[in-house]
């Protein structure tokens, strides 16, 4: 070993030495050591700072406008400035965001307009802008913990401020993030930031290697891949053999099928429901009687984006993509593939018109026949002579048989009998 690496090598100091302050001599730089985690400190009052805050876990420093607490006075100040008072005096030259403190500003410049990822993961690939940042993905992926339990219900956070956030948004009800372009309001400000960049001005950033389709979401992206590509669905629900492609899939599944749970129950009617998004689902489309999705090619409105799709893909563009494994008949939609087996192969019918007479395998075939029997409804009249009939199909089969009227039958036949809307295919 030469001389260079000898003064290299770091030494401790014996100077003033005590087991509570051990100095590290590295290269002329001193660097105040902690003797009950080692870690080092350039200056010696963080180190003083980080043993009463870390080791003994004292917050002297209590806000006289809340409840919270502060290990330095400097971080009850920023407190008091930012949260209390208002004030966000730091702002960004890049973008309009403003911070209340100017540590922030030069964290938030540094992580997103430079792109920085100084934090690496030595148990994984990952990156983090933050130190907080890979200590939470530590703990919590690869320690598996989850220290925060909900009071309310038996859900594991891995950080405090999910938990409050949960039970603030999903317990209390609140939503404190409106969104000014439409009445849409939401948790968590992230969602509304979301809401406004995909809905409002139509962002989608993530696309597909693969195929064409984009995404608003990189989260949607990666289980179009996973689902639709890849076809792979990891999770198996263990009381019946069915897969899903995402764990929150098979968690509602198990709750609400084979848990039969119903926690969601709406304020306006008795009706409740397994998940909180079809409980809103439900009240937007029932209740407010929206619509929001409209397809270009007709003038039909949905109030489902689902449904709007399968609009589209089964009128417009005639697909059918469910086939029978019985016969060859298929099928745009899987109710009707269903309703097709059960009553054409296993001879199904569960609606009967009349007690101990003829049933039907179809509701609407029960509702219309009670209307033409029981109401005497005859809404469509022949021009050519006096008769009357229940169905426009009937008027015109009449009118091409009778009158020799060749008028084309459409494909969709419309009856409208008071306030009862009914299509027939």
């Amino acid at each position: 070993m030469d001389k260079s690496q000898e003064k290299s090598e770091p030494a401790i100091s014996q100077k003033n030495f005590s087991e509570h302050d051990i100095v590290v001599l590295d290269q002329n730089r001193k660097y105040h050591v902690c003797d009950k985690c080692e870690k080092e400190f350039r200056h010696k009052p963080h180190l003083r700072i980080h043993k009463k805050t870390v080791h003994e876990g004292r917050k002297d420093y209590a806000c006289n406008r809340c409840e919270k607490k502060f290990t330095v006075r400097s971080n009850l100040l920023t407190h008091q400035i930012t949260i209390h008072e208002g004030r966000k005096d730091f702002a960004c030259d890049k973008c309009e965001k403003e911070f209340g403190d100017n540590s922030k500003l030069i964290r938030h410049q540094k992580t997103v307009h430079k792109g920085r990822r100084d934090f690496a993961c030595d148990k994984c690939e990952k990156k983090f802008g933050q130190k907080s940042h890979i200590l939470f993905h530590q703990r919590t992926v690869h320690e598996g913990r989850k220290d925060y339990v909900c009071d309310k219900c038996e859900k594991k956070f891995g950080d405090k401020n999910q938990l409050n956030r949960h039970q603030r948004t999903l317990h209390e009800g609140r939503k404190d993030y409106a969104c000014n372009r439409c009445e849409m309001t939401f948790g968590y400000k992230s969602s509304l930031l979301q809401h406004q960049r995909i809905v409002h001005e139509g962002r989608k950033d993530y696309a597909c290697d693969e195929c064409e389709k984009k995404f608003g979401r990189k989260y949607d992206l990666l289980l179009h891949q996973k689902t639709g590509h890849e076809g792979r669905k990891d999770y198996t629900c263990d009381k019946c053999e069915k897969k899903f492609g995402l764990e929150c899939s098979l968690r509602i599944h198990e709750k609400t099928v084979h848990e039969g749970r119903r926690d969601f129950a709406c304020d306006k009617c008795e009706k409740k429901f397994g998940t909180n998004s079809v409980l809103i689902r439900h009240q937007r489309t029932v209740h407010e009687d929206r619509k929001d999705y409209l397809c270009d090619l007709c003038e039909k409105k949905f109030g489902r984006k689902a449904a709007l799709i399968r609009h589209q893909e089964t009128v417009h563009e005639g697909r059918r993509d469910v086939a029978c494994d019985k016969s060859e008949k298929k099928f745009g939609l899987k109710t009707d593939l269903f309703r097709h087996q059960e009553t054409i192969h296993e001879g199904g019918k569960d609606y009967p018109f009349d007690k101990g007479q003829k049933k039907s395998a179809h509701k609407p075939h029960l509702f219309l026949y009670q209307l033409l029997a029981h109401e005497d409804v005859v809404d469509f009249a022949c021009d050519k002579c006096d008769k009357k009939f229940g169905l426009r199909f009937n008027l015109v089969r009449h009118r091409k048989k009778v009158h020799n009227d060749c008028e084309n039958m459409n494909a969709i036949i419309e009856s409208r009998t008071q306030n009862h809307f009914i299509e027939f295919i």
